[in-house]
């Protein structure tokens, strides 16, 4: 068997293990960027910022039958099946190229769409409704306060109908047990804004995954041209399979 075909057969054969652990990473990062904007749903207007995410599961639910595929085909040295193969990581490569520029694009609107609608859920605060909770949990968890700073819940109408000069405890810092939330006081509330950390903790994650995906994309880019350098090298030397399979 010639030197070529054996190194074309071993990367195809990597490559379909590989696409049984790219199924489970992709699961991963689809799921992790899916739970993130689901924790901050209130804050963004636009649902399509969450395609990227739906593809990058798509892709994953098929990775190991397309594993399985591929290893078949090469083991059994099937043209069929190599063609099948090729064309299935084709339209996968053209997938995790189209989710990678929505990421890009989508990544732009973050800014836009968190500052557009923040200020609006927080006017919504009154301590008791959904919004106050998804506020509260906001600024504990990003360690902020208010939309720019602690100042903007001054103009909020819970502000104004409690009277009492303070903020939700929410924005009090970690450290801090006896803060009350009340503007006396600065030294005691966390003072970056919550649009700011919000905004720069979605572009972190959409970074992430969309790097993810550029990885996966480069993975099948190589794998084709394995494809192509196995499918040459079968018809340059007259190679035949010593037996056939389900792919024949």
């Amino acid at each position: 068997m010639d030197c070529g075909v054996i190194t074309s057969k071993t990367v195809l054969v990597l490559l379909s293990v590989a696409f049984w652990a790219a199924a489970a990473g992709l699961s991963y990062v689809g799921g992790y960027v899916i739970n993130t904007y689901k924790s901050y749903d209130n804050f963004l207007q636009d649902k399509y910022a969450l395609l990227p995410a739906v593809i990058i599961i798509c892709v994953a639910v098929v990775m190991f039958i397309i594993g399985l595929i591929g290893c078949c085909a090469t083991l059994q040295e099937s043209r069929v099946g190599l063609g099948l193969f090729l064309a299935i990581i084709l339209v996968i490569f053209i997938a995790e190229v189209s989710a990678f520029v929505l990421g890009f694009v989508y990544r732009e609107k973050v800014k836009t769409d968190v500052q557009g609608t923040t200020r609006s859920v927080f006017q919504k605060y009154d301590g008791k409704n959904p919004e106050s909770t998804v506020v509260d949990y906001l600024q504990e968890q990003l360690h902020c306060c208010g939309v720019k700073n602690y100042s903007d819940w001054t103009t909020t109408q819970w502000f104004n109908s409690t009277g009492n000069n303070s903020v939700p405890l929410s924005c009090c810092r970690r450290d801090l047990s006896n803060c009350t939330g009340s503007l006396d006081q600065p030294q005691e509330l966390n003072t970056r804004g919550c649009a700011e950390e919000l905004e720069s903790g979605l572009q972190s994650v959409l970074s992430y995954a969309m790097l993810v995906i550029l990885g996966f994309a480069i993975v099948k880019f190589f794998g084709m041209l394995s494809i192509c350098v196995l499918t040459c090298k079968r018809e340059d030397s007259g190679y035949q399979p010593l037996y056939s399979g389900v792919f024949a």
